[in-house]
């Protein structure tokens, strides 16, 4: 599955494919469901929410469309990147991969 949406006048282009979760591991040495398992359990406490998270899945999410710089350089070439905004956009390419095909 593979999107562009438009963060600070730039054109971003997204990919989630069957390697995210290991792409997502190889790089931050976490697990990618049992992240967004703790996104999806602070809802009712935000006291318990690293916004870390969300940087981290939407920079694989990008990794895996294009070979941009490590996460902090790539951050720093936009001037403002609304990153719940852009979590929202890119949210059901992440819900694909916990999707089964098996009945």
């Amino acid at each position: 599955m593979e999107k562009t949406i438009t963060i600070d006048g730039k054109e971003v282009r997204f990919k989630s494919t069957a390697s995210l979760p290991l792409r997502y591991k190889a790089q931050f040495g976490r697990d990618l469901f049992a992240d967004m398992a703790v996104l999806e359990g602070v809802e009712n406490d935000l006291s318990k929410l690293d916004t870390e998270l969300f940087y981290n899945i939407v920079w694989t999410l990008a990794k895996g469309a294009d070979d941009i710089p490590p996460l902090i350089d790539w951050l720093d070439s936009f001037d403002c990147f609304p990153i719940f905004e852009v979590f929202a956009e890119l949210q059901d390419m992440v819900a694909a991969s916990f999707k089964t095909t098996k009945n």
